[in-house]
């Protein structure tokens, strides 16, 4: 490193100090705490409040190099993590006069072969999700060039390093983190040392940009990126995550041992490196996960139910069968002493556990319910043992699916239904010349197609239709008639291409139309926020808008008939009572779960055969992450897990069950 691209010793300790003077979880920060995570990480609410906090610590670096009169240099990346960053940018730049003017751009890494127009070039994300809207010159933007001959890739790669150091270094770096936790495509294998190069890309990496390619097969093997090296030569480093998903690997960066097959953990060597998680991503950290184990804590119901289900999973036995010696081995004698004996603290989580059960006479009988869907089978992959149950209740059930899910169609199911027209035009005579006329059009389309190319009205509108069709059949399995279906094809989702817009004040109208409309008492919405490409984020978004909107003052948790309505009010003014679902990506945790909800061998058949109608997403799907199931295998084990999950603790054995969240 060059000692002239590093701030001097009284700048990087502020840094850190900084850092840990965030707000770190259930307990104050500690010694032990201050031990065991070797990156200082922030954890806040969601990705919003990460946006807003890094675009601040990003705009403050700008203003303070330009009031020193020199340009900012930053370090930027690319992907879904920092996107929220650049729009709190943009933001800033509009309303608070935030200037690009004086600011230096270096990208992390681009894909190879790829070209800047290419609809997957990290050139092209760079211009429409930031520099294309703040004022910065074109000049000063530098993002690595993936059309450089093979040949002088070597030569390229020295010059883009060297223009860093004429730029004086970067000021802050921004990163995100892969599953296999690389930084940039520094993959595992790549060595502190490590340089700006070309590389090959891990499998997991390629998987997880699937997506985007529109399938696996589609995108690059290999890419040019900045190396470990180069990145810690940034005087500051901001390295961020979101979701579950990123769980694992962010407490493998944080708290695990500097490893080179995990390129972020030598993060822990960087004097000015700050980690930003969401809840989500913080999951398994210690302090988040099993923070007595770090220091003592305020024994709330919650924690209480968090350290005995732990305990009892840990030495397997049953709730009511763990005995003081247990509680004293694994650091949880506070919990029994505040308690008084272990069977009082088994007791009390034992019941609680068990009063998470609500079979289908402890459900809704005959209200109103919303069920969003955010795209056309998530109702039934995550809620259609509950579906089925509300409707043999007597409820008024709308469900209303958000997007049209017609970028997930594969282009052979178009050609297999145009085809078919063309046989019932061609053998009975059913439809005008208009049938051979849209033929010959889709054919021609799908024939020059290429991978990532948006689809023509024709195709798109065909791929809604499909989906459309297998959602009203999906309801019908679970007894809901065809006209429960309502499809609002948010505008957000309209692009054609799977980057999809923010959510704006039309897609909020849309969502609040129908709420007004429904009039409910309970809607149900996908808290499973892990999807590939953020669309079950985006819709929760629109959702909690319009019922902002609607109930202002609604309260949160579960609520009474009595609590629900305000004196006389309209109908409308009811609080509805808001529950969360998961089961596409992942499920919620026995813990977690406001209510538990069992399903017999029959009630789960019906619920697969459900998920079976929609059969474009059947043996094969465009967007699977890193499981390689389909969905419906990926249900029926989640479903049977938390069931056998209550089952190890002790409580009653169920065949399955959905898990639900009262927000």
């Amino acid at each position: 490193m060059t000692s002239g691209n590093r701030h001097d010793a009284a700048d990087a300790p502020k840094a850190r100090e900084t850092a840990q003077a965030a707000p770190r979880g259930p307990s104050s920060v500690s010694g032990a705490l201050l031990a065991l995570e070797r990156i200082p990480t922030v954890v806040l609410a969601d990705h919003h409040e990460i946006a807003v906090q890094v675009a601040r610590r990003i705009a403050d670096t700008i203003r303070r190099r330009n009031a020193e009169g020199h340009h900012a240099v930053l370090g930027l990346a690319t992907g879904s993590t920092p996107i929220g960053v650049y729009r709190e940018l943009i933001r800033m730049h509009r309303e608070e006069g935030l200037s690009f003017q004086r600011v230096v751009s270096f990208n992390l890494d681009e894909y190879y072969p790829m070209g800047p127009d290419n609809i997957h070039s990290y050139h092209r994300f760079m211009w429409e999700n930031l520099f294309s809207h703040v004022d910065i010159a074109r000049a000063n933007v530098h993002i690595p060039d993936g059309t450089v001959p093979r040949d002088q890739l070597e030569a390229w790669c020295a010059a883009y390093e060297q223009a860093v150091r004429d730029a004086g270094g970067i000021d802050v770096q921004l990163l995100g983190i892969g599953k296999t936790g690389h930084i940039g495509f520094n993959e595992p294998g790549s060595g502190e040392q490590s340089r700006t190069r070309m590389v090959h890309l891990d499998a997991v990496t390629r998987r997880d940009a699937a997506a985007d390619f529109f399938g696996e097969e589609f995108v690059p093997r290999e890419a040019v990126t900045m190396g470990v090296a180069s990145i810690f030569e940034a005087r500051e480093i901001i390295i961020i995550a979101t979701g579950e998903h990123k769980a694992r690997v962010v407490r493998r960066a944080v708290e695990g041992t500097v490893n080179i097959e995990v390129a972020a953990t030598f993060l822990q060597r960087h004097p000015s490196t700050t980690f930003f998680v969401d809840a989500a991503a913080a999951g398994d950290l210690t302090r988040i996960a099993t923070p007595w184990l770090l220091d003592e804590v305020e024994w709330t119901l919650p924690l209480t139910l968090e350290a005995v289900t732990w305990l009892s999973r840990t030495v397997n036995k049953a709730i009511l069968k763990l005995t003081q010696q247990d509680y004293a081995e694994h650091k949880l004698s506070s919990l029994v002493a505040r308690h008084g004996s272990p069977g009082a603290v088994n007791g009390l989580v034992f019941n609680q556990l068990g009063a998470k059960i609500r079979g289908k006479s402890k459900l809704p009988h005959g209200k109103r319910v919303v069920c969003f869907s955010p795209h056309p089978d998530d109702d039934v992959i995550s809620m259609g043992g509950i579906l089925r149950k509300l409707t043999e209740n007597g409820n008024q059930i709308t469900v209303a699916y958000m997007t049209s899910g017609n970028i997930a169609v594969f282009d052979y199911d178009v050609r297999r239904h145009v085809d078919f027209l063309l046989r019932m035009h061609r053998d009975h005579g059913i439809g005008g010349a208009e049938v051979e006329t849209l033929a010959a059009k889709v054919h021609a389309f799908l024939a020059a197609k290429q991978p990532g190319d948006v689809d023509i009205p024709e195709v798109g509108e065909i791929k809604r239709l499909i989906r459309e069709a297998e959602a009203i059949s999906g309801l019908e399995t679970v007894g809901l008639p065809a006209s429960s279906g309502r499809f609002l094809n948010l505008p957000f989702y309209q692009t054609g291409k799977v980057k999809k817009d923010p959510i704006g004040p039309a897609d909020v109208q849309i969502v609040k139309q129908l709420l007004a409309e429904q009039k409910p008492e309970y809607i149900f919405v996908a808290g499973d926020l892990s999807d590939p490409h953020g669309t079950h984020r985006m819709c929760k978004e629109a959702i909690d808008a319009a019922i902002a909107e609607l109930w202002p003052n609604r309260t949160h948790g579960p609520q009474t008939d009595l609590a629900r309505r305000i004196d006389d009010a309209p109908p409308l003014l009811q609080t509805p009572e808001v529950w969360l679902y998961r089961g596409a990506w992942q499920e919620w945790p026995v813990t977690e779960a406001t209510w538990l909800v069992p399903m017999s061998q029959e009630e789960l058949r019906y619920k697969i055969q459900a998920i079976f109608k929609h059969q474009s997403q059947k043996d094969s799907m465009p967007f699977p992450g890193q499981d390689d199931r389909e969905f419906w295998q990926r249900v029926e084990q989640r479903n049977k897990d938390t069931a056998a999950i209550l089952d190890q603790l002790g409580l009653a054995e169920y065949f399955a069950m959905e898990a639900y969240v009262v927000d």
